[in-house]
């Protein structure tokens, strides 16, 4: 004990319990007076932002005793944030808690308390699902309560039979020890505390107790379990996946995925012809490609420093060049997109601005990034129709016969032509939608973002993805508020995309017997490149490689009549070309920047866990 007069605080979590509070904290007061000295014990209600008149009823109370204690929080808090708050704030070395239902006998409460009291143990809880135990349990909840357990004992490896139960007693010192790594604030909360105690040794006791429900349940079945099925998940992330993704094993793992990628393109692709259409290539235009690329690089530069102008940071262009281009040739070099993070890490270490801002020009380019592709493919069309060109787009497509009544010598391809026309054009939509609904909650009075989030869970995560999401529109709502920013902004990414589509275009026109008009060849690269990119997001393998060949080639060989050793042959070169300008770029900007790519890779983790962008890249 620490020597303190209290020596027991009990918390009781309330939400708009104006009917039931005061007899609570009352019946408390007298059970625990029963067995503890006079003295020796307090009952704080730890009111989480109630609308009723639960915190006038707590004050009255806490006025005329002084064995009462009231916190209040103006907001939600969550059942978890709630208790945390008020567990700071007790003096007792013993610290309890149970539901302001009383749905749990309180003929328990002496055994609960001094299960901990005593020394015997760190933790208690009370269960429902032990032998000896009485509890009347509506289906619907006994079903999920079964369900929920079941999943927590199979996935977090925990001993208990009911975690969630809402009776339960704590040493001061091991439940602070515990909380520092808890990282739920509401429903999952009891079970996270209850697993985490079992990881660190602590000895916990669970014992039956008599549990009547009472009065309707603040638990919504449907939001709730899912919110805490998805908690679940988290926490057997953490504890038994995360552990083992070492820099070594994910390296190992994207150099496998690509090995066994190249295996079965052998099986099932002639490579032997691939590679023989590569060696005859214009080498001169291949080289012409690699200019191209090569002049997109200083534009992403001025791009970075425009939008980190209407951040609040002014930079040169020259070094947000070089930090680009060390954070792509992370990307090329590890998987899961680790060089997301360098970029933030680089601009951090030698510039000093924060990782939140690096991450937040980071998503505005990636929004800049989807709205140029879909206005691209709007050109495209529109150019084609407008030049009568769309003839043998029509004939590749849909299989029909262009004006003269020639045959539609690529109508073999229509179906497959077909879904890779809708498919980039639901993106691009799908593009434009979200944009427009996040620039609309930001300039919205109402926070959309939240409302909507909140509907379909009210767990921690779900705040956390909604603190997220409204921090990024008010990130691109402060570049698209600015009209001038967004235009410039826009312009740059509109140059750099196009480059990226030229880049394709010159490979492509490299290899011999390819007599495809201009137009069409140009809107055969445009969708190729950007569902190629799209495809690149998934972290299977260090640059994307393999799946954007993949994607390139299915899109070519479905719109043209070009075979597949001709088209895979030109999404490797592509593939090859840009992943070497970006590797030779990346490598000179670290010696110019005095920057150790690995170096990077492991100071960038706190980067990495403040956001993980995850869009399309532009590489």
């Amino acid at each position: 004990m620490s020597g303190r007069a209290v020596e027991v605080s009990v918390v009781l979590p309330a939400y708009n319990e104006e009917a039931t509070i005061e007899n609570t904290v009352e019946t408390t007061l007298a059970t625990l007076g029963e067995f503890l000295p006079t003295g020796t014990f307090e009952v704080i209600v730890a009111e989480d932002g109630c609308d009723d008149r639960t915190p006038e009823i707590a004050d009255r109370m806490a006025a005329d005793d002084p064995r009462v204690r009231h916190y209040h929080s103006d907001e939600r808090l969550g059942r978890g944030g709630a208790l945390n708050r008020a567990f700071e704030a007790a003096d007792g070395d013993t610290l309890v808690y149970f539901d302001t239902d009383l749905a749990t006998d309180m003929k328990h409460l002496e055994e609960l308390v001094e299960s901990v009291r005593s020394g015997e143990y760190d933790f208690a809880t009370g269960s429902r699902w032990m032998p000896g135990e009485q509890a009347d349990r509506p289906a619907k909840r006994d079903v999920a309560s079964r369900g929920f357990n079941g999943l927590t004992r199979t996935f977090l490896g925990s001993e208990m039979r009911d975690h969630q139960c809402g009776f339960k007693a704590f040493d001061r010192t091991a439940l602070f020890d515990v909380l520092n790594e808890v990282e739920d604030e509401h429903w999952f909360w009891d079970t996270e505390v209850l697993v985490r105690a079992q990881r660190r040794g602590y000895d916990v006791k669970e014992f039956a107790v008599d549990w009547t429900p009472k009065g309707d349940s603040k638990v919504d079945i449907v939001r709730d379990v899912f919110g805490m099925g998805s908690q679940i998940m988290r926490c057997w992330w953490e504890f038994s996946v995360q552990p083992r993704i070492t820099k070594r094993v994910s390296i190992a793992a994207g150099i496998f995925l690509t090995v066994i990628a190249v295996i079965l393109m052998g099986q099932y692709l002639p490579l032997g012809e691939v590679l023989t259409r590569m060696s005859q290539a214009d080498p001169v235009l291949v080289g012409l490609a690699a200019l191209v690329y090569a002049i997109s690089w200083p534009l992403r530069g001025t791009r970075y420093r425009d939008i980190l102008e209407e951040l609040g940071y002014t930079e040169d262009a020259n070094f947000l060049t070089g930090a680009i281009f060390v954070s792509q040739t992370g990307n090329l070099v590890f998987p899961a997109r680790a060089g997301d993070a360098v970029r933030a890490y680089v601009v951090k270490a030698r510039r000093s601005i924060p990782y939140p801002t690096g991450f937040a020009s980071l998503a505005v380019e990636r929004v800049f990034d989807l709205l140029t592709i879909t206005m691209l493919a709007g050109v495209v069309l529109i150019g084609l129709a407008l030049t009568g060109a769309t003839a043998g787009l029509e004939s590749t497509l849909f299989g029909s016969p262009p004006a003269g009544g020639a045959s539609a010598s690529g109508g073999e391809y229509g179906a497959a032509g077909q879904t890779a026309l809708y498919v980039a054009g639901g993106v691009g939509l799908a593009a434009i939608l979200a944009v427009v609904a996040i620039v609309a909650s930001a300039r919205s009075d109402r926070n959309l973002v939240r409302e909507v989030v909140s509907r379909l869970s009210s767990d921690s995560y779900a705040d956390y993805v909604a603190g997220v999401v409204e921090r990024f529109t008010g990130d691109v709502q402060t570049v698209a508020g600015n009209r001038s920013a967004f235009l410039t902004v826009g312009a740059s990414s509109l140059a750099i995309w196009t480059l990226d589509v030229v880049t394709a275009l010159l490979v492509l026109s490299a290899f011999p017997g390819v007599t495809l008009p201009i137009p069409m060849l140009a809107a055969v690269c445009f969708f190729a490149v950007s569902v190629g990119n799209l495809a690149k997001v998934l972290p299977l393998s260090p640059g994307g490689v393999g799946l954007y060949e993949g994607a390139f080639t299915l899109l070519v060989v479905a719109l043209t009549p070009l075979g597949w050793s001709v088209a895979l042959g030109a999404a490797i070169l592509d593939h090859a070309v840009k992943n070497v300008v970006t590797l030779v770029g990346g490598v000179a900007s670290m010696l110019w920047l005095n920057v150790s790519l690995t170096t990077a890779v492991e100071e960038s983790k706190e980067a990495r866990a403040a956001a993980d962008p995850a869009e399309p890249t532009d590489d």
